[in-house]
């Protein structure tokens, strides 16, 4: 499928915020259908991420189909693990007013819902239709580069589909769809399931997105969000023997959902979690959902569908922490999330603007000169790592490529392909040492021609790393150019004595022999006074031109 890029510019060098000492927590809690999930937020001005969580699947929603009201035996459960939610934020010094516990399907189309939310031990805020879907929009468009498409956001009681154009909600429905409703109606029991079953299942879905005759024309990209989605994307990786790095941004296709649906059909309901991939507390309702997902993408005519790890508690959370925009969505999402990490671990700014500078000024002139293709896509990449490069200095500084890998792979990086993931953790490992390769936890996410761009960003960003080794950024510019014979010069504009600089980089001559094809000579000039006066505060004309296809 073709991954949309935001139409705004990928900076080279972008600013990281400064961070004050008040971190703003915030507890969102999910009222699903299936399950309740509070979700801790912490943020900073510069950054946020998820600090705490509790999870219980409740099934509040089962039997609502068939009476139209809770059960008292599931509200009584329900209201249990809300007075736990009360007493932790309470506990751990969340205020009332940084909690939002927010209720969905199940208890929005209940008509005793009343008898739960007088008794529930924090407010409840009951979302309509419209709001439910908003929230999803929120999370999918904020945590991945959808441009022009749709969001499916599948809960156990319903499902929600808002079309995207220009990265705005342009139109959105909902059906009662949801993963515990279809397992209810159309697959009781405890045994496989039959294909006429499926059948039935799927026309009903398919008759009741009729009433969606925009789907189709979306465009040819969908994203996921919600349990169902999650799970289906980490069987799918397993089934293909991709080694686990997170589900942000993979892409199910739809022959891959046909095997997964076949061979959990195969299957009894208590056997469907034994499958890589698919939680035992999701095991019974996972076919259903697969199913509802599969009748999505043929309705639509979609080829696959993207997962995001961000669910309905990231978009509540979004709706706050990016309230000055209308809506509220981070200008670039790859952008935002390479800040976002960058600021957590508290990376030195000056040095690693700096880095990130000489690394694409580097790049521009190679490409220039003819000797890789100059792709935007990879220049974002080496950006990318210029920026994350000594985030594991948090840890140690021995082995700190190391710890930078680790915090890369399990820090998450929304916007960002398995793939693009894997490449900037790879460059970021050899940034100090070594010879460029895939290790075999992230080799099976590459493809043809990844490796050339490994060598290329590795020793672009060990070669910029090396210039400011004295973290003093002397070395104020990096110039490549060749000569007729095939010569490859790199001259240092230099405000000072930079012979640190010098003598570091030329250890990595051969590096870049074998990444470029061409002997490297390095030379010194003095610093015109336009460029030893630019320093840091020129870098914003660095800057990478969007990418649409």
């Amino acid at each position: 499928m073709r991954r949309d890029r935001p139409h705004s510019s990928v900076p080279g060098t972008p600013a990281l915020p400064e961070s004050t000492h008040g971190v703003e927590r915030t507890a969102v809690i999910d009222l699903g259908s299936n399950s309740f999930r509070l979700v801790v937020f912490s943020a900073n001005e510069g950054w946020w991420k998820r600090t705490d969580e509790i999870y219980e699947a409740v099934r509040i929603g089962a039997g609502l189909a068939e009476t139209g009201e809770l059960s008292e035996e599931r509200m009584q459960r329900a209201l249990a693990v809300v007075e736990v939610f009360a007493h932790f934020c309470a506990a751990t010094g969340i205020d009332t007013e940084h909690v939002a516990a927010l209720a969905t399907s199940a208890i929005r189309d209940a008509r005793n819902r009343n008898a739960f939310l007088d008794r529930a031990a924090l407010p409840v805020r009951v979302l309509s239709v419209k709001e439910e879907a908003h929230f999803g929009y929120l999370a999918a468009v904020n945590t991945t580069t959808l441009t022009d498409g749709a969001v499916l956001d599948l809960g156990g009681g319903s499902l929600q589909l808002t079309r995207v154009k220009g990265r705005r909600a342009r139109q959105m429905g909902s059906w009662r769809l949801g993963a515990v409703r279809m397992t209810e109606q159309f697959l009781p029991g405890d045994g496989p399931a039959s294909k006429k079953q499926l059948k039935a299942l799927r026309a009903h879905v398919l008759e009741e997105l009729e009433s969606a005759p925009w789907l189709e024309r979306a465009g040819d990209r969908l994203v996921g969000i919600g349990g169902t989605v999650r799970n289906l994307a980490a069987a799918a990786a397993a089934a293909a023997d991709l080694p686990s790095i997170g589900i942000q941004g993979h892409v199910i296709s739809r022959d891959d959902l046909a095997g997964l649906i076949s061979e959990l059909a195969s299957m009894p309901p208590a056997e469907r979690g034994k499958i890589p991939g698919i939680k035992p507390g999701r095991a019974d309702l996972i076919l259903a959902g697969a199913a509802v997902v599969q009748a999505a993408l043929e309705a639509g005519g979609f080829e696959g569908i993207e997962a995001t790890e961000a669910g309905l508690r990231e978009g509540a959370f979004f709706e706050r922490h990016l309230a000055f925009g209308d809506p509220p969505l981070f200008p670039d999402v790859r952008v935002a999330s390479v800040n976002n990490l960058a600021a957590q671990y508290d990376a030195d700014k000056a040095h690693t603007l700096h880095v990130a500078y000489l690394a694409l000024a580097m790049f521009d002139d190679l490409a220039e000169a003819g000797l890789h293709p100059g792709d935007p896509e990879e220049r974002e990449m080496l950006w990318a790592a210029s920026m994350l490069h000594d985030i594991g200095m948090t840890v140690d500084y021995d082995d700190h490529h190391r710890h930078s890998r680790y915090l890369i792979l399990n820090g998450t990086l929304p916007g960002w392909s398995p793939r693009e993931l894997a490449i900037i953790a790879e460059t970021v490992r050899y940034h100090r040492k070594g010879t460029p390769t895939f290790g075999p936890d992230l080799a099976p996410w590459t493809t043809k021609g990844d490796r050339a761009i490994l060598e290329r960003g590795a020793t672009l960003l060990r070669l910029a790393e090396e210039l400011e080794r004295s973290r003093d950024q002397l070395v104020r510019a990096a110039h490549v150019d060749v000569d007729g014979g095939g010569q490859a010069r790199l001259t240092l504009e230099a405000a000072g004595d930079v012979s640190v600089a010098r003598w570091a980089a030329e250890r990595e001559c051969d590096l870049f022999e074998r990444a470029f094809g061409r002997p490297l000579a390095i030379g010194v000039e003095p610093a015109t006074n336009g460029a030893a006066s630019t320093g840091i505060r020129n870098y914003a004309r660095f800057r990478a031109p969007p990418i649409t296809g």
